[in-house]
């Protein structure tokens, strides 16, 4: 072992061998994993080593389906067997929500590539699995590429493959402590020091006390699961083909067969956290005793699934650990804060996701950014608040034990909630507000009254028309928003022009005044669809700029502009500190002006000031994204309350009405106003998007203009967002739906709703250019049904914007 590398990665299990792998695949053979132990303790070696396609987060499918097709591979480069059975596999409906939510995402794969699926009746799912009976079944999904491996193999496997290309690994070799250098990090082993360019967390179990040793918290936390392996099956030993991996969704248990016997593994709905601070040292290839108590209504549910198996011994009983995230994907990135230290943690199913963890990881660390977008296991999705222990323990919990539980898209769950609420948030609950969740914030969804109830549903909502009269109030009057849930960052110093304009591709607003803004990365991909506000110099004459955005990516964002900071800049997130409200609507000028003595009311179409606002201190911003005229009023924390009493007091003889984000929703559907996360992603560039739009071709060097440059003088983009208007019945579509042209799968929707102001149902949609002309006929599944669409014009309301711009 040297005393020097570029990469150290800790942990031996799947994930930290499949890092190692694609670093020296992708070229970098500096690089050396450290296991404590021997390859595969922890959580691998007793995994149930299930291979499944299904995963409700078409993002998290893909990496799965990028895993699958990777073993045969890994198999054949390193020599090892890793025992892997392709036996097909089965989900299994058993209610009729759950059917429909199979039949759409039978689709949904369909459109990220997956094509190896089809949908069957219980009866042709039986054919498939002999041993299981049909009770209650309504159909099932078959997946061709599904089965299960041999986990210590695989993890051999990919170790031995790294090898073979120039990395090294070692066993018996413990770290001890992490320390920061100017270059890197220096790793204590009780085999010496190494120093290093980076450190991947690759440590599992022990995730916890890795991280601690940079200081850093990370939301993770082990949990017990059980599984049981049954002697000789006679029905199995006489089969001449494998039993496929079956997963009973209404029933929490897999399924697949393990010799002549099965395996049935439970996801418990009466969780249990273990070692929350991580697992002890000395833990490596122990057990827990079975807990029969808390598994038996679900081991009650198994064995009728399977009646074959109610006469036969259990052979053995596994009850181990594996490490959970709030959401339960991975925990994957540069964390925020600590150039050089990477988290590759919290992957619950590595055998299934670590191959693509692993290459997500090594595009990230040698290429700048990975191929795919990588959001959905991003370590800067959380916020200092996810350090929170009761946080971690509710939301860890909460996943866990609804593992197999249906979720729909219109549910809010409990766990880690109320986290943080805007000052006026009691308020605004005595006033009807049903909330969502924006990373740690409280957001108002729409305001119903005493004693509504949503119901769960894949279709519209029993909320459809309050939230219809809110849009009303939007488009005809005038609507009191929470804008709390907005990021802003306040950019200052000698050198913040200049470093705004290398980090944005857009030309930057003067004085007074506030521009859309687009970010991009080396490779001319989106890194963000912001609003640049310039407020003017302060009283020194320094530059004052704020960038606004989504909420949720303040970390993520953060991140970015931290690893492009330049001297004489500085930046400060102002999340804490400041919120505020909009005014949207034909009437919001008249409603402002009765409110304050400054020229507020002739602030034109994105104009920017500071102004009093009754007796609040605000930074106003004439800006909306509902299409209607609007002001986005900002003002300290404790202003909060005030500045709701004093709009909602000068808006009264208006009919002022307060309004959710349900509402501004489907106003920007009805403008073509694309939102983050769903047309603007970022693996997308700007002329797929038409954020080209915006970029300042002739402003000199900025991120990603050689790359943007390229894609606008080239051929042009192969896909593009468009806006559709659906044949919808009584569900709308909502996202990663196939579009179709005669046929051929042209494209996939990227978020869709329902037009309460046209009465129309729309999507927008990224289809292929030679699709995309307005008037082209399409077809698009929603909840698995086939409906007829039609591309539109852009802005299907109010086209030439007047309304905004009156």
């Amino acid at each position: 072992m040297k005393s020097q590398y570029r990469v150290v990665v800790i942990g031996g299990g799947v994930v930290g061998a499949s890092v190692l792998y694609h670093l020296a695949k992708l070229g970098w053979t500096d690089v050396v994993m450290l296991e404590r132990r021997r390859l595969a303790s922890g959580s691998s070696w007793h995994a149930a080593g299930g291979i499944h396609a299904l995963n409700g987060d078409p993002n998290m499918a893909a990496l799965q389906a990028y895993t699958i097709d990777l073993l045969s591979k890994i198999e054949e480069e390193s020599g090892q067997n890793i025992g892997l059975h392709m036996t097909g596999g089965l989900s299994l409906a058993g209610t009729p929500d759950r059917w429909e939510w199979l039949q759409s995402n039978y689709r949904i794969f369909q459109s990220i590539g997956i094509e190896d699926c089809e949908l069957l009746t219980p009866e042709e799912a039986q054919k498939r699995c002999p041993i299981m009976s049909t009770d209650g079944i309504l159909g099932a999904m078959w997946a061709d590429r599904e089965g299960y491996i041999d986990t210590t193999g695989t993890v051999q496997a990919y170790a031995t493959a790294a090898r073979k290309r120039g990395a090294e690994y070692y066993e018996n070799t413990k770290v001890e402590s992490l320390t920061q250098t100017a270059d890197g990090w220096i790793v204590k082993t009780d085999k010496g020091d190494i120093t290093c360019e980076h450190v991947v967390n690759a440590a599992g179990l022990w995730a916890k006390q890795v991280g601690r040793m940079a200081g850093i918290e990370l939301p993770v936390s082990p949990l017990k699961h059980h599984y049981l392996v049954t002697d000789t099956v006679p029905e199995v030993a006489a089969a001449d083909f494998e039993m496929p991996m079956t997963v009973d969704l209404e029933g929490f248990t897999y399924m697949r067969q393990d010799q002549k016997g099965v395996l049935v593994g439970i996801y418990e709905v009466d969780h249990e956290h273990w070692a929350m601070d991580g697992a002890p040292w000395n833990y490596g290839e122990e057990l827990f005793q079975e807990q029969m108590d808390r598994i038996e209504n679900e081991l009650t549910l198994g064995f009728a699934r399977y009646p074959a198996i109610e006469n036969v011994g259990i052979k053995t009983w596994v009850n181990g650990a594996f490490t959970f995230s709030p959401d339960g994907n991975p925990l994957v990135g540069p964390v925020p804060g600590k150039r050089g230290y990477w988290s590759a943690c919290a992957v619950m199913a590595g055998f299934l996701q670590g191959g693509g963890v692993g290459k997500t990881l090594a595009e990230w660390m040698i290429e700048g950014e990975p191929e795919a977008d990588a959001w959905s296991m991003d370590v800067a999705r959380y916020g200092a608040y996810a350090e929170n222990r009761q946080y971690i323990r509710e939301t860890t919990g909460q996943f866990y034990s609804r593992r197999f539980v249906m979720t729909y898209p219109n549910e809010q769950l409990p766990a880690g909630r109320p986290l943080k609420m805007a000052p006026a948030h009691d308020a605004m609950t005595a006033a009807g507000a049903r909330w969502g969740v924006s990373w740690d914030l409280e957001t108002p969804l729409y305001f119903a009254p005493e004693g509504f109830v949503e119901a769960p549903t894949l279709r519209r909502t029993n909320a459809h028309d309050i939230v219809a009269a809110e849009c009303k109030t939007v488009r005809e009057g005038v609507g009191l928003l929470d804008i709390t849930g907005f990021s802003r960052f306040e950019v200052t110093g000698p050198n913040a022009e200049s470093w705004l304009n290398r980090i944005m591709a857009t030309k930057l607003p003067a004085p007074g005044r506030a521009r859309l803004a687009v970010m991009l990365s080396e490779s001319g991909r989106l890194k963000g669809d912001l609003t640049l506000l310039n407020w003017g110099p302060d009283a020194s004459g320094t530059p004052r700029y704020w960038i606004m955005g989504s909420y949720y990516l303040r970390a993520w964002h953060m991140r970015w502009f931290n690893d492009h900071m330049a001297e004489g800049v500085t930046i400060q997130d102002l999340g804490e500190d400041m919120c505020g409200f909009a005014l949207v609507g034909p009437d919001s000028r008249k409603v402002i002006e009765k409110t304050t003595e400054d020229a507020v009311g002739a602030l034109p179409f994105m104009g920017c000031m500071r102004a009093d606002i009754g007796l609040t201190r605000a930074h106003v911003a004439r800006m909306s994204v509902t299409g209607e005229m609007g002001f986005e009023m900002n003002c300290r924390m404790g202003d909060h309350v005030a500045l709701r009493r004093t709009l909602l007091a000068a808006g009264e003889e208006f009919g002022i009405r307060e309004v959710g984000f349900n509402a501004l929703l489907s106003l920007r559907l009805e403008k073509s106003f694309g939102i983050w996360n769903a047309e603007f992603t970022q693996d997308r560039t700007p002329g797929m998007t038409g954020m080209d739009r915006w970029i300042a071709w002739d402003k000199g060097d900025f991120i990603g203009r050689e790359a943007a440059l390229a894609e606008r003088d080239g051929s042009g983009p192969a896909q593009q967002i468009v806006t559709l208007e659906i044949d919808a019945g009584d569900a709308d579509a909502s996202g990663y739906e196939p579009v179709w042209q005669a046929g051929k799968k042209v494209g996939f929707v990227t978020s869709g709703g329902y037009g309460h102001s046209l009465g129309k149902s729309f999507a927008l949609a990224m289809v292929d250019a030679a699709a995309g002309a307005p008037g082209t006929d399409l077809s698009v599944h929603v909840v698995g049904v086939e409906r007829a669409a039609k591309v539109v014009p852009p802005s299907p309301y109010d086209p030439d914007g007047k309304a905004m711009r009156g």
